[in-house]
């Protein structure tokens, strides 16, 4: 039985560090399932790994595209499944790491059989967000489907231009179009997920943002600004720098909305890990011995 070990756990609580360390002592790869780490632009707001990270053990799916292109989770599902089996021919074992729950979720899980993007509905959904603002997108999504309405992240542009599309193309509720049964994977996935009191994930949230001033975050935004309208950037670090760019914050302010919407993201993903199965979790302070002694007792 081939095996993927899927490391989930908060923004900055130490991810990128246990799965390198981890692939390293099983001699096996990384797969990013991080989606904004697949922008090859996003380097700094992102924390994508380091040149020195990156050495320490193949990874795949970090910087892979850039913001002008579409990427949908459909198409990082299939990649992701295509990679995993090139691995699994050489390995028993393999890793996956990163903090977007439905992307992860898609490569454990599968997605449900949805159609790719339609560009027709893609260019009246922007331009509805463009002439009506992006209050209007919500309240369409709210109209057509309550129900996932009331569990979606309303601030990820990419969920509810996804959810509108499908519904528009299907003729169904994106609720009706998710409950379709999923193909069953040929690997099993043991998921570890890092733990840490709120306290601690927000201090380290603080501090990362801090770093990633002091490593050129300002000047990546401002290289950024005429692709400030896709949706890649709709994203926690470069939105409050926008404003900033445009007169309406001061820096300082800038910089402490970056922390809060970080930290708001973090409350976000600890909600959605509480409701994935069978997670193994393990201490940010001692997250590798933990996981460590947890594998030891599976045949790897």
């Amino acid at each position: 039985m081939k095996r993927l070990i899927s490391i989930i756990g908060t923004t900055g609580i130490g991810k990128t560090r246990l799965a390198i360390d981890l692939a390293k002592h099983l001699d096996t790869e990384i797969i990013s399932c991080d989606s904004r780490q697949f922008y090859k632009e996003l380097k700094i707001g992102t924390a994508t790994p380091t040149d020195t990270e990156l050495a320490e053990a193949k990874h795949h799916f970090v910087g892979h595209i850039s913001v002008d292109d579409y990427y949908s989770i459909g198409q990082y599902e299939m990649d992701a499944l295509k990679k995993l089996d090139e691995i699994f021919t050489e390995k028993d074992v393999a890793i996956m790491v990163g903090g977007s729950g439905m992307y992860e979720k898609a490569v454990v899980e599968g997605l449900n059989d949805l159609p790719e993007a339609d560009e027709e509905n893609q260019q009246k959904l922007l331009s509805i967000w463009e002439n009506e603002g992006f209050e209007a997108l919500q309240d369409l999504l709210k109209n057509l489907d309550p129900d996932y309405y009331s569990k979606v992240d309303k601030d990820n542009p990419r969920r509810i231009l996804r959810a509108i599309d499908i519904i528009w193309q299907t003729g169904k509720t994106y609720t009706e179009n998710l409950s379709t049964p999923k193909i069953k994977r040929d690997f099993e996935t043991i998921r570890i997920g890092i733990d840490a009191p709120r306290e601690i994930i927000y201090k380290r949230i603080n501090l990362r943002v801090d770093k990633m001033m002091e490593n050129g975050l300002l000047n990546e935004a401002k290289d950024l600004l005429a692709d400030r309208n896709k949706v890649a950037l709709q994203t926690v670090g470069y939105t409050e720098l926008f404003r900033y760019f445009d007169g309406e914050w001061d820096l300082d302010f800038a910089v402490e909305e970056i922390k809060k919407n970080s930290r708001r993201y973090a409350k976000r993903q600890i909600t959605w890990n509480k409701k994935l199965d069978n997670v193994n979790w393990v201490n940010y302070d001692n997250s590798l011995q933990e996981a460590l002694s947890l594998l030891s007792n599976l045949p790897i």
